[in-house]
């Protein structure tokens, strides 16, 4: 992960990585109990998802768990998202979904990462935030990484690996995703 003026560099053995292990260790345990929960629990998986963003999230948010995510408070939620099974977010970067977002099974958000020279990939995390802006549908097992913004109103087709920007009204696909075509607006 390269680093730019977004990056969010944590060091192991820091105030800032003892900060990050027990924000890891937060979100695990409120993890667990969202997880117990079945789809039938719609108003008890809204009070613990907002728990764990700490933030309360809008009565129109859907989520099917399982759900996984490395700490919850650098995840921002807009109206009207819908969260399928088996989710995993890695917000340390931070990571920002607009309304009227739907996330398919499968999908892991993943702000964070590590140097790419062996010498100096446990001696840090690089995170990146992501945003996710209106009316985007992140299909099945899609992955999109730190330092990423999904334009307004684009699909990012199943089984993708979102490495770079995608443009408004896009339909993006493949590893690494590439621009398909424009999506009309109705």
């Amino acid at each position: 992960m390269p680093c730019d003026d977004r990056a969010k560099i944590i060091s192991r053995g820091t105030p800032e990585s003892a900060a990050m292990v027990a924000s890891v260790k937060r979100a695990m345990a409120i993890t667990s109990v969202l997880n117990r929960l079945t789809f039938d629990d719609a108003n008890e998986i809204r009070a613990v998802f907002s728990e764990l963003i700490g933030s309360t999230v809008d009565d129109s948010f859907s989520l099917i768990p399982p759900f996984y995510a490395t700490g919850g408070e650098n995840i921002r939620i807009g109206r009207n998202v819908f969260i399928n099974q088996n989710c995993t977010m890695y917000d340390l970067g931070g990571i920002d979904i607009a309304d009227d977002v739907l996330i398919g099974p499968n999908v892991n958000i993943i702000t964070s990462g590590h140097p790419i020279e062996p010498s100096r990939r446990r001696a840090s995390v690089i995170a990146k935030p992501i945003v996710i802006e209106r009316n985007v549908w992140i299909a099945a097992g899609a992955t999109v990484i730190g330092g990423v913004t999904v334009g307004e109103n684009s699909v990012v087709a199943a089984g993708s690996v979102v490495t770079k920007d995608v443009p408004p009204n896009s339909l993006v696909g493949g590893n690494p995703a590439q621009i398909i075509r424009s999506i009309g607006i109705n």
